[in-house]
């Protein structure tokens, strides 16, 4: 991969880092004043799946021998996104957004290691070597340390 599109893509992935606490807080808002974190979410969902369906119609739509041939267990993706959403809608208000968004940073480090290590779900092998847990380890604590309370 060149320079460019290394940057491109991290850019990409820091306006979506960017997005997520807004996402965060704004679902959670919306649960509140609907007194329902799972239509709140519905809501927003069903906003993203219209958004997601133009932009889909923009790019090319797969063929649907490509739908059916595509490994079943890849559509559970779904799951985790709406656990994501919930869990943020109904946490996120009473724990704080950043307090929240710091218990998934975690997570997302412990988890997107261990993909990376085994291979999981047809991701790059990245073994886990000291260097890289140490850095891991860095990260967790400088996020323990920007926790409040």
């Amino acid at each position: 991969m060149n320079g460019a599109a290394a940057l491109g893509y991290a850019s990409l992935m820091l306006l979506a880092g960017v997005a997520i606490p807004i996402m965060a807080a704004m679902s959670g808002a919306l649960g509140v004043r609907l007194e329902s974190p799972p239509a709140a979410i519905a809501t927003v969902f069903g906003v993203a799946f219209l958004a997601a369906a133009l932009v889909a119609l923009f790019w090319g739509l797969p063929r649907l021998d490509q739908i059916a041939a595509a490994p079943a267990h890849l559509y559970l993706g779904g799951l985790f996104v709406g656990f994501y959403g919930l869990s943020i809608t109904f946490v996120g208000p009473r724990f704080g957004i950043a307090n929240a968004i710091f218990c998934v940073l975690v997570g997302q480090i412990i988890c997107a290691a261990l993909i990376d290590h085994f291979g999981w779900l047809g991701a790059t092998r990245t073994p886990l070597d000291l260097k890289r847990l140490a850095g891991m380890g860095v990260m967790v604590l400088g996020l323990l340390l920007a926790r409040k309370g």
